[in-house]
């Protein structure tokens, strides 16, 4: 990480444990904000990190360390603007190299877990001590237990006395970082979901006490029941909710990884003469770097002897591999396949083309927008809101409600507060949310998390990688073309049969297809490759010729009419190649990437249902055209680089569009990533799909179409649960303050308002379960 500066002022990254959700990321960087000399602070719950701009003159390193990690004032006072010694390391920009098991983001990875394991252990116990708790909270409801605890009853009070130590128990140790996030929000003035849960749980536990401690000051018995129950289940619940998101999250930084893995681990160098292997981090720019047939090539450089075809697919996406040659530019981290030859090393470390597109999938998912969490918003006006009415229902009562005023007074402030209790509120999105990833399953899309799923909803534009997306991303036979006198099948047999020795991708297409046409082919001798031309041998008595027309051209042989069937087939796509026998020219044959099946309905699909699609891909212009008029996409950008497709994403969101990109390649990470919803076709690369927010497990395109469709059904589902949940708050804080008693005598009772909350949760849950019938139209699969 680096530090930036500005006139006055610096910018930089600090670790935080303290972040590990956004509800603690919207608290840490509002309490940053508010100490003296920060200008700016946003955390990032992803990487446990807070990006802070800060004055130099009035703060140190030191002290900004020691706010992010622990809250405290911290920091010695040193000399203004004198960095802390410890982070300097973290100041200066890193390069990126082959990651060893403790770097940056396998220490993230690896914490995630930690934390998703601490979660679970706090809601296995909150469970244990729950199920029990439900039960005894109202034992004369059940047969068997109304003798043994009749209400009323010292057994009674003893055994809730029991249940309170548990449920403490589940507070101190389940629900701790409630109580910690809530108190964090308060000293930064704000409240959120933590508030709410802490409140709720805590004032539950606390009623309950009392009513076990000093149940005489209530002026019903009733009124003395306990609510442990609300206290153990709202924990365990919100807890269960906690470590499935940090489980989801945890695993972004796989992508970052495993594009790491991808670089190789040695260099062959030569040095004084002797080649010698020597790890891809000690390799300097100049170096000359011997590369073989069937190794990666492990940095960027440029050829100084030799030809092969080296394999850029991961970078440009670009299916056929690439011819090089003296003076050509190579890739680190692609595959040279058939040839050998010597590089001269351009780039290395954090320079590599590999490096930069790590640096562009970290960027993208720290700088990626939140989801807008409706209920945190919400709630920080709603617990304030529901302290105050809890006040002035405590104040009224005690001023001007009947004898005992103080018991009248506590029970109607406390009543507010249970039935203001988050339970139903906490469970109204992610309910949906998880019944929607669920239904995402059962049609073969795997959706990472419900903000996914809620900005899928949103998407008005979604742009298309071609190789591997739009096509099957890899070449195969698509045309025969022959002179007068000679027949299709034996043509191909002729060309497949010399080609059968050539490991090119085209020759392997061209082979392909007479197999399919179950031909025999004949074993080829005085085989030849003219690198950059094509290939030539002999077939029994015959002299084959298979290449452009530079290999014909160099053996003086016309190509006459075929010329216009050649350049017909180049625009369409396709890569034509001829052949001549014994010195005259036969025919040609012709390779392509073709278009998967169900590409052009889907496209179809996605432009009826109002989405703009477009086409972004690393390959030459004319394939791409030719392909776009296949597919029916009116917008088209080509000869795009990893980078450059990230920019592109990054301009449509510029222009206020929310923007779905669709790939399957390494080199579409960036872009997956910087897209606000990145779905991964599965049959592509794991770092797509570990870059991605979505999996098409099957491939296909029609796969967005239905992940929108459900993304919209599953939002409405959310909207109406959190009415649902708003709407019994609403309908009962009233009846809670006690404005029935004057008209009717009615005082909700704490028990009534549990009951209440009890069947707002109910509702949310069987609402959230009518998802589960949950079909697509026609044309959304």
């Amino acid at each position: 990480m680096s530090v930036r500066s500005e006139p006055g002022t610096r910018s930089v990254v600090v670790p935080s444990s303290r972040v590990h959700c956004e509800s603690s990321a919207a608290a840490v960087s509002a309490e940053l904000r508010g100490r003296p000399g920060v200008v700016s602070a946003h955390a990032d719950p992803v990487r446990h990190t807070v990006e802070v701009t800060y004055l130099a003159d009035l703060v140190t390193l030191e002290q900004l360390a020691d706010w992010a990690e622990t809250g405290s004032p911290g920091g010695s006072p040193g000399q203004p603007g004198e960095p802390a010694s410890h982070l300097m390391a973290q100041t200066r920009p890193t390069p990126v190299t082959p990651a060893p098991a403790d770097t940056a983001d396998g220490s993230a990875s690896a914490e995630a877990d930690r934390e998703y394991r601490s979660l679970m252990r706090r809601w296995w116990f909150a469970a244990a001590v729950g199920a029990p708790t439900m039960v005894l909270s109202y034992p004369w409801l059940i047969p068997g237990l109304r003798d043994w605890f009749p209400r009323g009853s010292d057994a009674l009070r003893g055994l809730w006395a029991v249940m309170g130590v548990f449920a403490f128990a589940v507070l101190a140790y389940s629900g701790s970082q409630f109580f910690t996030g809530a108190a964090r929000a308060l000293r930064a003035r704000q409240a959120n979901m933590h508030t709410l849960i802490a409140l709720g749980t805590g004032v539950a536990w606390v009623y309950s006490t009392i009513a076990v401690i000093a149940p005489q000051i209530f002026p019903e018995a009733s009124m003395s029941d306990v609510y442990y129950d609300v206290t153990v289940v709202v924990t365990a619940l919100v807890v269960l909710g906690l470590a499935l998101e940090v489980k989801a999250r945890g695993r972004s930084s796989e992508a970052i990884r495993k594009l790491v893995g991808l670089q190789a681990r040695t260099a062959r160098v030569v040095r004084d003469g002797v080649e010698v292997d020597v790890p891809v981090g000690d390799v300097v720019v100049g170096d000359e770097i011997v590369v073989r047939p069937g190794e990666k090539i492990p940095v960027d450089g440029q050829v100084r002897t030799g030809s092969s075809a080296v394999d850029e697919s991961m970078i440009t996406g670009e299916s056929m591999p690439v011819i090089k040659a003296r003076g050509d530019e190579v890739i680190g981290a692609t595959l040279n396949t058939t040839g050998a030859f010597r590089m001269r090393a351009t780039k290395v470390g954090a320079d590599t083309a590999l490096a930069q597109i790590v640096r562009l999938v970290q960027d993208a998912q720290a700088s990626k927008v939140p989801i807008q969490r409706v209920v945190d918003v919400v709630s920080g006006y709603f617990t304030p809101a529901v302290m105050i009415l809890s006040i002035l229902g405590f104040v009224a009562w005690y001023d001007l409600g009947p004898s005992p005023a103080l018991a009248y007074a506590i029970i109607v402030a406390v009543t507010t507060l249970i039935i203001a209790c988050p339970c139903a509120l906490g469970m109204a999105t992610p309910m949906s949310l998880t019944t929607g990833v669920g239904k995402g399953a059962e049609h073969g899309i795997l959706i990472r998390s419900g903000d996914a799923l809620q900005v899928t909803s949103k998407l008005d534009t979604v742009v298309l990688d071609k190789t591997g997306t739009v096509t099957w991303g890899r070449p195969a036979l698509t045309d025969i073309v022959t002179v007068d006198g000679w027949d299709s099948d034996e043509l191909l047999e002729l060309a497949a049969s010399v080609d059968a020795v050539s490991e090119h991708p085209l020759a392997t297409a061209i082979v392909a297809g007479a197999h399919d046409r179950g031909l025999a082919l004949t074993q080829a001798v005085d085989f030849e490759a003219v690198p950059g031309h094509g290939v030539r041998a002999k077939v029994g008595t015959r002299s084959v010729l298979v290449g452009n027309e530079r290999l014909l051209g160099r053996e003086g042989i016309t190509i006459g009419d075929l010329a216009t069937t050649w350049q017909r087939l180049a625009d369409d796509g396709k890569t034509p190649m001829f052949v001549a026998v014994d010195g005259s020219l036969v025919g040609l044959v012709a390779v392509a990437d073709t278009v998967k099946d169900g590409s052009v309905a889907a496209i179809a699909r996605l432009k009826a249902a109002g989405l703009q699609v477009a086409m972004l891909t690393g390959d030459n212009q004319r394939t791409a055209d030719a392909i776009a008029r296949l597919v029916g996409v009116d917008r088209v950008l080509a000869e795009v680089l990893p980078q450059d497709k990230a920019d592109e994403i990054r301009k449509l969101q510029l222009e206020g569009r929310k923007v779905g990109m669709v790939g399957d390649g390494i080199n579409d990470a960036p872009a997956l990533t910087q897209a606000d919803v990145g779905f991964a076709i599965g049959t592509g690369t794991d770092v797509a799909i570990e870059a991605a927010d979505v999996t098409l497990i099957s491939g296909s395109l029609e796969g967005v179409v239905t992940a929108v469709a459900i993304s919209k059904a599953t939002m409405r589902n959310v909207r109406q649960n959190l009415g649902g949940a708003f709407g019994y708050n609403v309908l009962g804080l009233p009846i809670a303050l006690g404005l029935l008693y004057p008209l009717f005598g009615i005082l909700l009772s704490p028990l009534l308002a549990a009951a209440a909350m009890s069947l707002s949760s109910l509702t949310v849950i069987s609402n959230a379960n009518r998802l589960r019938n949950w079909k697509p139209k026609d044309g959304s699969r």
